[in-house]
């Protein structure tokens, strides 16, 4: 291997790191806010059988799960644990399914640039009008500044694995 292609590998695998890295703490937040969302759920219900249920548990509900499955999405991207239909690759050669692999990285990272883009179209109309949730109040809007961070790390994650994907390391950057 020529120093060339060694430090192209080291570059590539210290990207994939970091991009793992980003996207793995953001999903364990995602994870947090459906963890709380759970648990608002859970004082919801037992409050309404003691006492009374907690208002605006169904807009909280809305709100985290949104947030949450969006936080999801890149380290699906870089990790593969996207849903696939591997039936059609199952005998198909390695380089075949890289390329694919490839392939489907980039209309992702095309598919989550033009979300973003349209995304954050619909933050400002928001912002704009001032809608606001029935019970809580809260502001629409402010609940699309995380999913446009998913979304953002959707893109970057799809641009990595263009190039490179977490479960086929090259073997030069782990020297």
């Amino acid at each position: 291997m020529t120093a060339n292609a060694e430090t192209s590998n080291r570059g590539r695998a210290g990207m994939l790191r970091a991009a793992v890295l980003v996207s793995t703490i953001w999903a364990y937040a995602g994870g947090a806010v459906l963890l709380a969302v759970v648990l608002v759920n859970v004082v919801s219900v037992v409050g309404g059988i003691f006492y009374k249920p907690f208002p605006g548990d169904f807009e909280l509900t809305e709100v985290g799960v949104a947030i949450a499955a969006f936080s999801f999405l890149p380290y699906c991207q870089l990790t593969g644990a996207n849903v696939t239909a591997d039936i059609f690759t199952s005998k198909a050669p390695a380089r075949v399914v890289g390329l694919l692999a490839s392939l489907w990285a980039v209309v992702a990272a095309l598919f989550a640039a033009l979300l973003l883009w349209r995304m954050y179209d619909g933050l400002l109309s928001q912002k704009e009008y001032g809608y606001t949730t029935a019970i809580l109040q809260i502001p629409v809007w402010t609940v699309y500044v995380p999913i446009l961070v998913s979304l953002l790390l959707l893109v970057a994650s799809s641009a990595v694995s263009v190039f490179c994907r977490a479960d086929e390391e090259p073997e030069a950057a782990s020297a």
